[in-house]
């Protein structure tokens, strides 16, 4: 269900779908999938079945995700209800854009979308090929943006396909970023988020990485977001990058930049 974000560059989360497949090294310590196996314990309480076999403790005891897809239809026409425009983060625990949810579905969400233009819906993928194939069948209103993961080099074709996708808004979430990206293709990107690997197992992050993709977005003009450096204990290492925050965010139209704290 759609629910207030601690996430720091979003202000809710809204999952009308539950659960997912590992894909690429960024998805080791998924924190989606740790959250769906804490929810699945407390739904057998309750008698909520919405993360119900969407994940598993591996051989080496991480949580992982079994590949179920769950569908929240009651959670579907949440944002209908929020009067107050939000920024939200469309399925935090799934992949909107994961094989196994059927177009059908996705238009409905995106009808969701479209029909509530106070909000920015912020839809992020590690499928950008599978939203590019579905892309002329969708409506992409101005409030719908359109991000994918980039943790390391290897996966900067991704970047490549997003362009494909006519989003008002494209953008990077270097998190976890797991090693450095010296040469990130910025063309035709709106927005960057950077971040460590955070919890149990959380891979190290070096800052001349983050400075790297901070300087290059700096030089063409793309706003800046430090999320965290994450870590065991990721309070304690908080989210200070050369002093100071990056909270720099797109505005809803993706012509410009302005704070976080202003947005919010």
């Amino acid at each position: 269900m759609a629910q207030a974000s601690t996430i720091e560059w979003t202000q809710a989360t809204w999952n009308p779908v539950a659960g997912c497949t590992p894909v690429s090294p960024g998805c080791l310590n998924c924190y989606a999938a740790r959250m769906a196996l804490r929810l699945e314990c407390a739904g057998a309480a309750t008698g909520c079945t919405k993360y119900k076999g969407t994940a598993k403790r591996a051989r080496d005891g991480r949580p992982v995700f079994t590949g179920r897809i769950n569908f929240d239809e009651d959670a579907l026409e949440l944002p209908r209800r929020w009067t107050k425009p939000k920024l939200i983060f469309v399925n935090s625990m799934s992949d909107l854009f994961h094989k196994d949810v059927p177009f059908s579905f996705v238009r409905r969400v995106f009808r969701v979308m479209q029909d509530c233009s106070r909000h920015q819906f912020q839809v992020l993928t590690k499928r950008p090929e599978r939203a590019a194939e579905l892309a002329e069948h969708l409506p992409w209103p101005r409030n719908v943006w359109l991000g994918t993961s980039v943790e390391s080099a290897i996966y900067t074709h991704r970047i490549e396909t997003l362009r494909r996708v006519p989003a008002a808004i494209r953008f990077l979430s270097c998190e976890p970023l797991l090693g450095p990206i010296p040469r990130l293709p910025l063309k035709g990107i709106h927005w960057v988020i950077v971040g460590g690997e955070s919890g149990p197992g959380a891979r190290p992050m070096e800052e001349p990485w983050v400075e790297q993709i901070r300087d290059r977005c700096l030089a063409s003009g793309v706003p800046f977001f430090f999320k965290q450096w994450g870590g065991v204990q990721k309070s304690r290492n908080g989210r200070l990058l050369c002093g100071r925050t990056w909270d720099d965010i797109p505005e809803g139209d993706g012509r410009g930049a302005t704070r976080m704290v202003a947005t919010l």
